[in-house]
């Protein structure tokens, strides 16, 4: 254990912040993308279906599919940059403390989810833009969405605690092993020659694949190989504890519920115009597509998140805007080379999906306007991953707010209207450009806040 904890040492407070936050960037970035894979394989078998009905009924389960997952990290991120700063600060029990907790509650709302989800499924699925046609679908898919949250929510916050003390390994092989199950049970659940559950064996086949990156998170931690140990004894909710997690965690949370609220609303605005089960069909595809892109930059924000938490609880300004410095360009490189390859390859990549060509054109010029200026959101998540690891999380809910939230619905909301499907294609950019700008005004700020933070912690 003494090794396991020295070489987790070496990485996060001795090794150069860019190669540090490389090593572990990889190694999440490939189980994020492992993780894609879910959404992905059952679009893409969906689409073999070759129901426009089909795919229109997956599409808008992904507002709860977001929702979800906004509320895995609330508790996840928080108790991630916590752990952090309190290994930093070389206080391991703490550590324990505050994930062990943390996994605890956890599991507490994934049950609540799954039974409040069960019990309200069509209310919710009409909400989010469900039609009469697609709402059978819908339901059968979301049904299994929410068993999976029983397994979802504390394999997120093992997961973030593994990231914390820099045990990516273990939570590469646990997702990856998830994704490549679900790519095998996808076409056994659902064609005929297999179980024949269509687009519930879709979903089915996921759940049961997160069910198994749960169990091997969970032997991970409870064999003891873990830094930060997993007790009944440490389970000590309180609420200064779910404060400060909620408060850390919350900005993250509300970046993928803004996600939510985008897709919901952007189905809704979909609805009254020509073609609307063609739109809201190619929405979801290119929805799916765009999870990529995301995974790529939350891949490389889960490597530079435990090295600067690290190096603020340590105290050392230095090492920490080494990081900073560092993730601001790499989250702006990244974001430009999925915008190229998403441009560039637009169409051939909804065929992928989907051979109607109304769906197709409808899917190309959506792909491309949400990527048009995807460096807002590189730009945007690093900033607000940032003012949560240095305590300022009230300007990292603003910043979590600001581009699908406070920008974006405006735009969706009235462009539609005025100029139909256009109005759609235009709504992404048009925020996107509002919240380049606001992040920039706002680096000055966040180098001082952090600076500060820091030595009033000295």
């Amino acid at each position: 254990m003494s090794e396991t904890k020295s070489q987790s040492t070496s990485v996060l407070g001795n090794m150069q912040p860019s190669k540090a936050i490389v090593k572990l960037a990889v190694p999440a970035t490939l189980a994020l993308l492992a993780k894609a894979v879910y959404n992905i394989v059952d679009t893409a078998y969906i689409g073999m279906l070759h129901s426009d009905i089909a795919l229109t009924a997956v599409g808008v389960t992904l507002p709860l599919l977001l929702i979800m997952v906004s509320i895995e990290n609330i508790f996840a991120a928080g108790a991630a940059v916590l752990a952090g700063r309190q290994l930093g600060a070389k206080d391991d029990q703490g550590a324990s403390r505050t994930v062990t907790t943390v996994i605890g509650l956890s599991i507490i709302i994934g049950i609540i989810l799954c039974v409040g989800g069960i019990i309200l499924i069509e209310p919710l699925l009409r909400s989010f833009g469900a039609s009469d046609a697609s709402l059978p679908l819908a339901k059968d898919y979301a049904f299994w969405m929410f068993i999976a949250a029983l397994a979802n929510l504390p394999a997120q916050s093992m997961n973030c605690a593994a990231r914390a003390e820099s045990s990516v390994k273990i939570s590469s092989i646990a997702v990856i092993t998830g994704a490549l199950l679900n790519v095998i049970l996808d076409p056994i659940f659902m064609f005929s020659w297999g179980l024949n559950k269509g687009v519930e064996g879709a979903s089915l086949a996921t759940t049961v694949s997160q069910f198994v990156t749960f169990t091997i998170l969970a032997w991970f931690y409870l064999s003891g190989r873990s830094i930060i140990k997993i007790k009944v004894k440490s389970f000590r909710p309180s609420w200064d504890l779910i404060q400060t997690v909620t408060a850390i965690g919350i900005p993250t949370a509300v970046i993928q519920i803004c996600l939510s609220a985008a897709s919901s609303l952007t189905n809704i605005a979909a609805a009254p115009l020509p073609d609307a089960d063609e739109i809201i069909a190619a929405y979801g595809v290119v929805q799916r597509l765009i999870l990529i892109g995301c995974y790529v930059v939350m891949g490389f924000m889960q490597g530079y998140q435990p090295v600067a938490s690290y190096s603020f609880g340590a105290k050392d300004e230095n090492r920490f805007h080494q990081s900073v410095r560092f993730a601001l360009k790499g989250s702006l490189l990244l974001t430009v080379l999925v915008a190229a390859a998403y441009i560039l390859c637009s169409r051939p990549l909804i065929l992928l999906f989907n051979r109607n060509p109304i769906i197709v054109e409808y899917g190309r010029y959506l792909l491309i306007s949400q990527v048009a200026l995807y460096p807002a959101f590189g730009l945007c998540y690093m900033m607000t991953i940032t003012f949560q690891t240095i305590g300022a999380s009230r300007y990292g809910v603003f910043l979590s707010v600001i581009r699908q939230g406070l920008f974006y619905i405006p735009f969706i909301l009235t462009l539609p209207k005025l100029i139909g499907v256009k109005g759609i294609y235009f709504s992404q950019p048009a925020a996107d450009v509002l919240t380049i700008l606001v992040c920039i005004f706002s680096i000055r700020s966040m180098k001082r806040i952090a600076s500060k933070n820091m030595n009033k912690t000295a």
